[in-house]
């Protein structure tokens, strides 16, 4: 049952980033990308680069912000699984690549608080 609720709350955040960086001005190619290696959130666009995001949820920001909790092996999933969807895709081929964090923390009011932080890490 936790881990249903864990589930529930990843994907309300990850429709929350979405939402909020569509106001942004980028455009949604893609939710949930998976394959061996791993899962991309979010595969998305603007008039330069295809944006690969991964979208973080804290209940609260007691043990760090949510974006403090991407670790060096995560990274390493999301450009080998980004490296894989370039190969399969068509789309974005020609566009530069680059890698965004979402974080999205639950308030004590009740309200969510969204960081968007572009270019976040690099591939090299």
């Amino acid at each position: 049952m936790k881990r249903e609720t864990s589930y529930n709350k990843g994907r309300q955040a990850e429709h929350l980033a979405r939402d909020y960086l569509q106001t942004q001005g980028l455009r949604l190619t893609q939710c949930n990308y998976r394959c061996y290696f791993g899962e991309i959130d979010l595969i998305m666009e603007d008039s330069k680069n295809l944006i690969f995001v991964e979208v973080r949820y804290r209940r609260n920001g007691r043990f760090g912000h949510a974006i403090e909790s991407i670790t060096a092996t995560k990274r390493s999933r999301l450009i080998t699984t980004a490296q894989h969807y370039l190969q399969q895709a068509k789309v974005g081929q020609n566009k530069p690549c680059r890698f965004d964090v979402v974080g999205v923390t639950l308030e004590p009011a009740g309200t969510y608080n969204i960081i968007w932080l572009q270019d976040a890490f690099r591939a090299d």
